[in-house]
């Protein structure tokens, strides 16, 4: 039997696994066959219907690139005070190629500061 308590943490972690495959620009289906599952698999991961393995954990947090702590709702206090835009800006900063990054921060560092 399911308590309520443990019912919120599932939908709250179906939330973040959502929320990371948006972040990541993936859609349901993308990420399904990227992990070689059903997109109704996905479908209902992201609505809490489904349970989700550790090894599953792990695959979603390394194809969303977030951090598994993140996921499972042990990583909460860094989100609260980031703004949307800077979790954008490291997400799409993530994706680049070593040398790519540079360019960004030395062209970051060029820019006035407040």
């Amino acid at each position: 039997m399911q308590t309520n308590n443990s019912s919120s943490e599932r939908e709250k972690i179906a939330n973040r696994i959502r929320d990371a495959r948006i972040m990541a620009g993936l859609s349901q289906a993308q990420a399904a066959e990227k992990l070689n599952l059903q997109r109704p698999a996905i479908s209902e991961i992201e609505s809490g219907k489904r349970k989700v393995s550790a090894e599953e954990i792990i695959q979603l947090a390394d194809l969303y690139r977030v951090d598994t702590s993140w996921l499972l709702l042990q990583n909460n206090q860094s989100d609260l005070n980031m703004p949307e835009q800077v979790k954008f800006a490291a997400r799409e900063l993530s994706k680049l190629k070593p040398e790519e990054m540079n360019k960004v921060i030395d062209i970051i560092k060029m820019l006035p500061k407040k």
